[in-house]
């Protein structure tokens, strides 16, 4: 078989979960962020995973995305979207039962004379400014919406993954007094917000990428694993290049591993000049350029050919492959592509 291995650790995922969760008080109910089809590992596996972890309120980024989530869990658990209620959602909210995060003036118009009665939460902005109402929106609502069906209010912090920027304590004072008196579950953290302690925690913490193996939470088991199968080996002489654009050239006689997989897989072009694979451990540097389908390692110092090329593993996390395409972890995982033969595995 040529096709590239992703091999998706349910029990890592499951131990990330209960080791945030362990991280706030026991009066803090966490949840689990699983959009963007659980940050591309498969959204419905996930929630299966975390549900039966101990989690009962997930978030997603649109309402579509739920579909799957809801025919995962059944009706019980509890899904929120955060781009709140948009035109075209009134039947997905209603017939999912979710709970839109409602985030200006116009959506709270549509939702309570689309849907009375129904169940919402609030996004306020505190400073991020991207999704939320205005601190004066808000307070011209204020009264309204706590009249209603509200089941949660939250926020987000922009710089929670650098613990000593002042934009977090800025942003939790802001939290602070536009929720002061507000008898509802409030909500300002995701993974990076639990890190940074107690007093932004508040009723629910909402982790996303530290329950896939990323960073900010260096605790995190690694979730993710992709094994690249070997297609070539072949030898290359001193003088000899490999790839396009002739832009490796070999300095010594060589071993070059030719694997399946390249950038339509999510394994960035731009990152082969500071990226390795591994083989039984021993490091095995990409040279030349990351093609579409292909990608050459020299395999020289193995002791042996191998048969395939560990690119994700215990040594190599999505942050290493982040760094040296010079972006984060997140891009990395919900980049993987749809040709990996998928294997999910839990004891």
């Amino acid at each position: 078989m040529t096709t590239a291995t992703l091999t998706i650790d349910l029990d890592a995922l499951a131990a990330n979960w209960r080791a945030l969760d362990a991280a706030s008080d026991p009066g803090v109910e966490t949840a689990a962020v699983i959009k963007a089809n659980g940050y591309g590992l498969d959204s419905g596996r996930v929630a299966r995973t975390l549900a039966r972890a101990g989690a009962r309120k997930f978030f997603v980024a649109v309402a579509e995305e739920a579909a799957a989530i809801r025919q995962a869990l059944g009706p019980g658990p509890e899904i929120c979207v955060f781009s709140g209620h948009g035109p075209g959602d009134t039947d997905m909210i209603h017939d999912l039962h979710l709970v839109p995060m409602l985030n200006s003036i116009d959506q709270m118009l549509r939702h309570v004379e689309a849907l009375p009665g129904h169940d919402f939460g609030v996004q306020l902005d505190t400073g991020m400014n991207r999704l939320g109402m205005e601190p004066a929106e808000w307070a011209a609502l204020r009264e309204i919406a706590l009249g209603q069906n509200i089941q949660l209010i939250m926020s987000h912090l922009a710089c929670a993954d650098d613990p000593d920027h002042p934009m977090n304590s800025q942003q939790l004072q802001v939290f602070n007094e536009i929720t002061q008196g507000c008898d509802v579950p409030r909500s300002l953290s995701a993974t990076g917000g639990i890190l940074l302690g107690p007093d932004y925690h508040f009723d629910v913490t909402r982790p996303g990428i530290g329950l896939y193996g990323g960073q900010p939470f260096e605790q995190a088991q690694p979730v993710a694993h992709l094994n690249l199968p070997v297609i070539q080996i072949r030898d290359v002489e001193p003088g000899e290049t490999v790839g396009y654009g002739n832009s490796w050239t070999a300095a010594r006689p060589s071993r070059i591993a030719t694997v399946s997989a390249g950038y339509a897989d999510g394994i960035h072009r731009i990152m082969a000049p500071r990226t390795q694979g591994y083989a039984n451990g021993v490091p095995c540097p990409v040279v030349g350029r990351i093609s579409m389908d292909l990608i050459t390692f020299d395999v020289t110092d193995l002791d042996e050919d191998p048969l395939e090329i560990e690119l994700l593993n215990a040594q190599q996390t999505v942050d290493d492959l982040a760094d040296a395409a010079g972006t984060i972890g997140y891009e990395i995982l919900t980049a993987l592509g749809g040709r990996y033969r998928r294997r999910y595995v839990s004891s």
